[in-house]
């Protein structure tokens, strides 16, 4: 494709933009969705697992935001490899301001005095039985301090390490083996991700054991790992696609760049 400087620049943009805005939005979704714990098992309907592990029992029990992360983390691969790590980094400190600021406008939601009228039409569940729709409300949107320092601190470390080790992957194969970098990376990140979040929220501002911040950040990191491999083509699908839409030329170039500046 034959596109002039401004075409090609604006191009560039456009895509970063559609990558940053895909990219905040599975981050807030996750960290907002989050507080509701699944199992896996009955999903798929599933006995429990009920394996022995680090003094207690296992179930394959995971935070529903854990589903979607490593989306997160494809998408910042992908930002990584045309636009380097200036890129991520600049995406990744926008994120944690909007889900910190998204925090503090729910927070102050959940104080305001529910109206009556809402409180007396929701006041029963489908079966008839008493709800208190405001503290529901309250309950699942409010996050504890430690959930947020621990999600925040969890997720700009995370993308960090995913960025350099992404880079470093890179130094070594070059163009080549792009399975190896996105997936490298993304199993070296959710390691810090799985445990950071859990150590600092549940161990440190919690009530959790030790070994229950092993036993759940092991399930969500094995999820994750998996997920990862098992994404790994639409990696390869986005850098198809990124190849069509800036023209193969200015694709390598871009990807050249970011090699240079590392």
């Amino acid at each position: 494709m034959d596109f002039s400087n401004n075409a090609v620049q604006n191009r560039k943009n456009t895509l970063y933009v559609v990558l940053s805005c895909l990219f905040i939005t599975n981050a807030i979704i996750a960290e907002f969705g989050g507080v509701k714990i699944f199992s896996a098992e009955q999903m798929l309907g599933l006995k429990p697992a009920h394996l022995h592990l680090f003094g207690s029992v296992l179930d394959f029990n995971m935070s529903v935001g854990v589903l979607i992360w490593p989306f997160v983390f494809i998408l910042s691969d992908i930002m990584n490899e045309f636009f380097g790590k200036s890129g991520v980094r600049r995406i990744s400190y926008i994120t944690a301001i909007m889900i910190a600021y998204g925090f503090m406008v729910i927070l102050a939601w959940t104080k305001m005095p529910a109206a009556e009228f809402w409180l007396q039409l929701n006041g029963q569940d489908s079966q008839g039985r008493p709800f208190d729709v405001n503290f529901a409300y309250s309950t699942i949107f409010r996050q504890g301090l430690g959930i947020i320092i621990g999600s925040l601190t969890a997720f700009l470390v995370s993308q960090f390490v995913d960025v350099y080790s992404f880079h470093y992957f890179r130094k070594i194969t070059g163009h080549r083996y792009l399975w190896l970098r996105a997936t490298g990376s993304t199993v070296i990140s959710q390691l810090i991700d799985s445990f950071l979040i859990l150590i600092i929220a549940f161990y440190f501002f919690g009530n959790w054991s030790i070994g229950q911040v092993l036993k759940v950040g092991l399930v969500q990191y094995c999820y994750k790992v998996l997920l990862a491999i098992g994404l790994t083509p639409l990696v390869y699908l986005a850098h198809f696609i990124i190849d069509r839409y800036l023209g193969k030329e200015v694709s390598v170039q871009m990807v050249e760049e970011t090699n240079e500046n590392w």
